[in-house]
């Protein structure tokens, strides 16, 4: 069995206008959140073995808070593939970037990662910003990853809900 934590990036500004989507930082209640969600992690147990991130701005600040305070010691893995993804783009980096790690999270964008969900579950999640999906797979290689997985939601955090 592997564990793949879907985080889709904390609350980003939309104050400057003239910067790129790519290049939207995050404000003030994603900086908050994200360190949150980072806690919850570590309080559940379940730092990652490994994290792949979007590299847009908001992604990379997202994925690099949740790291610093759930205990994360590896490399953060970036990837423009990830950005504006599918559930396949999704797929497909996992079987190539994961290897023998049993918890894994990818840290990117909507719609692309309530798709991903949902083909891994079959269950409908709607993911608002900092959300966590907790999935269950049932598989002993991230190379048998597919759309026809038969993964199970464990959890879905969402910062309201835990945090107030």
């Amino acid at each position: 069995m592997k564990t793949l934590l879907i985080l889709r990036h904390a609350k980003s500004s939309w104050k400057d206008a003239s910067l790129a989507d790519h290049d939207r930082p995050l404000n003030k209640r994603g900086e908050r959140d994200a360190p949150r969600m980072g806690q919850l992690l570590l309080d559940q147990g379940l730092v990652p073995d490994l994290i792949i991130s979007s590299t847009a701005k908001r992604a990379r600040q997202t994925a690099e808070l949740v790291a610093q305070a759930c205990g994360y010691e590896n490399e953060i893995v970036f990837t423009r593939d990830l950005y504006h993804a599918g559930p396949e783009d999704y797929l497909e980096t996992l079987n190539i970037m994961a290897e023998d790690e049993e918890v894994v999270m990818v840290v990117g964008h909507n719609p692309g990662m309530e798709a991903l969900l949902d083909v891994l579950t079959g269950e409908s999640g709607y993911l608002t910003t900092a959300n966590i999906a907790q999935v269950r797979l049932p598989i002993e290689s991230w190379d048998e990853l597919d759309e026809f997985t038969g993964g199970k939601l464990v959890n879905l955090w969402r910062p309201k809900e835990v945090w107030g």
